[in-house]
């Protein structure tokens, strides 16, 4: 072959070679679905920049998918619609059964403890009273606000009641502050969250043991080496990133582990409280 010609090839597959090198690598899109506890504007003004910091952290895209309500979500995690997923306690029991989904991240300040609300002037002062009332609920299966307090006022209690789902936890503060229930169930984090204006005519008359609170969950095809990353990215200690997952509700972020943190709550056999596809 001529001189020329071999310069020729060779400037050719140096050509290629830096073209390909030239390419971005195509990031991997993956889908996060958030347990609606807050309106869809709250939830994406909450998530948003999280999501933003993982992508750019671990070189990934994230979608972030909101649902309408609880029923809608599980039925996509249970399905495995989601590579990430932000549960109640008990959805993280759920969603590993049915799809293997592995617990990363929750936070570690405090348990999780629901919250039994009833108007502020209420002359109820015991749960007993409560007994033959209608209680707002957001939605049968979520955690603290629902499944473990239905049980629990129950189980221990005794207390016989009419329950009323109402989709959201502000849904079911609203409610007994119009007169529409006696009482509501939340978890402690929604009622802070709630507006002034709101929560100042609202009295906490019960608050539920306390449980490991939400995860982020993986699902098992989500490759182990981005797990990994998302887990050590999110609990790094920095300002930046203590600003960010405090506005998730996970003001000291640690490693999550399913036998440790989830699990025990298989003993609660609340499979006798789980409503599956409720509206």
């Amino acid at each position: 072959m001529r001189p020329w010609r071999l310069l020729s090839s060779a400037c050719l597959v140096l050509a290629v070679s830096h073209s390909a090198l030239a390419q971005p690598a195509v990031q991997p899109s993956l889908t996060l679905g958030v347990v609606p506890q807050f309106p869809a504007v709250e939830t994406q003004r909450r998530w948003l920049p999280v999501t933003e910091s993982i992508g750019r952290a671990c070189s990934v895209q994230i979608r972030l998918e909101i649902s309408t309500d609880i029923p809608e979500f599980e039925g996509k995690f249970l399905d495995g619609k989601f590579e990430l997923t932000y549960v109640n306690p008990y959805h993280a029991v759920m969603a590993h059964k049915a799809q293997g989904y592995v617990p990363l991240v929750r936070d570690g300040e405090k348990p999780l403890k629901g919250v039994l609300v009833v108007q502020k002037d209420s002359p109820i002062k015991r749960l007993s009273e409560l007994s033959g009332s209608t209680i707002a609920f957001p939605a049968p299966n979520a955690f603290g606000a629902s499944l473990y307090m239905r049980a629990l006022l129950e189980r221990e209690h005794q207390v016989r009641f009419i329950p009323d789902y109402v989709k959201t936890h502000g849904n079911a503060y609203r409610h007994v502050v119009k007169g529409e229930a006696a009482a509501a169930g939340g978890v402690m984090a929604t009622f802070n969250a709630e507006r002034p204006e709101i929560r100042e005519q609202l009295r906490v008359l019960y608050e539920t043991p306390g449980a490991a609170p939400h995860p982020l969950m993986a699902h098992p095809r989500l490759d182990t080496p981005i797990r990994r990353c998302i887990t050590e990215h999110l609990t790094q200690a920095s300002p930046t990133m203590s600003t960010l997952m405090a506005a998730i509700q996970m003001s000291q972020p640690v490693r999550a582990d399913y036998a440790r943190d989830y699990q025990p709550l298989e003993k609660l056999a609340l499979e006798k409280y789980v409503v599956h596809g409720a509206t």
